[in-house]
């Protein structure tokens, strides 16, 4: 993190031990679980993956509700334990506001359970600094909070949980 940064973590916990977790969610399908919400966007879908998603430097576009994308790429693995990836070119509002995103996840043994822990790390453009850490931090706390929900039920194996191959 850079002190000019501005993370938003977001936490769940789940019954299922870190590797099944982690490898729940790492593949997980995005338009199942990043549903429209106010101001943003849902996942409509992946295009162009170069790889399987869970190998460092596998990129892929991600492709919003709003006819929107973003570029994403896989930096870090660690299997069982948690993964990172990067976000860019933007075509949307947040082309405006960040350079690129960090995205950060870490699964933790707790009791019979996972302490999961999701960041994600915007890197804002100079003098927008005040509106990602002010008007839109709470916003997209609340968005991640429905996505990681969503995952946490995936995990949890509720019937119609819809995974990637």
């Amino acid at each position: 993190m850079t002190t000019n940064s501005v993370p938003i973590t977001v936490f769940a916990r789940t019954t299922t031990s870190p590797a099944h977790t982690h490898r729940v969610i790492v593949p997980v399908d995005l338009a199942a679980v990043f549903q429209p919400w106010g101001p943003f966007p849902g996942v409509a879908e992946v295009r162009g993956q170069t790889g399987p998603w869970d190998e460092p430097g596998t990129s892929r576009q991600t492709w919003f509700t709003d006819g929107s994308k973003a570029d994403e790429r896989l930096t870090e693995v660690v299997d069982g334990y948690g993964f990172a990836y990067e976000l860019s070119g933007f075509t949307n509002v947040l082309a405006r506001l960040v350079s690129g995103v960090r995205g950060e996840w870490s699964f933790l043994p707790d009791g019979d359970g996972t302490s999961v822990r999701w960041t994600y790390e915007f890197r804002p453009l100079p003098g927008r600094r005040w509106i990602v850490a002010g008007p839109f931090k709470p916003l997209w706390a609340r968005y991640m909070r429905a996505a990681l929900a969503r995952m946490v039920t995936v995990v949890q194996g509720a019937p119609g949980a819809i995974m990637q191959g």
